[in-house]
């Protein structure tokens, strides 16, 4: 019984460091990606700008597939689904042929996005002030809001920056959190096994 336990454990600790040991391949991988985005960050926007287009297409026809069958149900809820779905893979096909304006939009679209949040999350963290940190969620919101205006205020010069350099820190940093994921399963197993 004892020996159908070790061999068990082993090969349980096997796994986690197999798989220690790719997640913090994956985090490298991804985080010289980051690097790669930050230091050309307009190939990356409009690399982003593509990846949108073609998940635009895609979903696009899924929805048209989908929405055939409810014109069995509902003539109106399968016209207004496949309208939709049309729509999608046009502007995911305009995307395509024009990556440079949709590269654009995108970049308008964050510089909203960046305000609108920024402003929200000031006025929540004030709402939440007796709270301990709300001081860091006005921090927050007051830096998103600078961002939001900064790229909006740049535009149309900021649509070569700002989504390649924005998508470039999100990889380094998610590549950061899957090296310390992975060397953080890598030590317990290690752990387990010397026990």
């Amino acid at each position: 019984m004892a020996d159908n336990e070790q061999n068990i454990s082993s090969g349980f600790l096997g796994q986690i460091k197999k798989n220690a040991g790719l997640t913090i391949v994956m985090g490298v991988i991804v985080l010289i990606t980051g690097i790669l985005a930050i230091g050309s960050p307009f190939i990356a926007g409009l690399s982003v700008a593509l990846a949108v287009g073609i998940l635009l297409i895609v979903g696009g026809v899924g929805q048209v597939i989908f929405a055939i069958p409810t014109f069995a149900i509902s003539v109106g809820t399968g016209l207004v689904s496949t309208i939709i779905g049309v729509l999608s893979v046009l502007i995911g096909g305009y995307m395509l042929a024009n990556p440079d304006i949709a590269l654009a939009s995108l970049t308008l679209f964050l510089a909203a996005y960046f305000i609108v949040s920024g402003i929200f999350e000031a006025v929540l963290s004030f709402q939440a002030r007796p709270a301990s940190g709300w001081g860091w969620s006005l921090f927050s919101g007051i830096v998103s809001l600078i961002l939001g205006i900064m790229i909006w205020s740049e535009f149309p010069v900021s649509g070569a920056w700002a989504v390649g350099i924005l998508v470039g820190i999100r990889l380094i940093f998610g590549g950061i959190s899957l090296i310390m994921f992975g060397s953080a399963a890598r030590g317990v197993a290690k752990g387990l096994a010397q026990a």
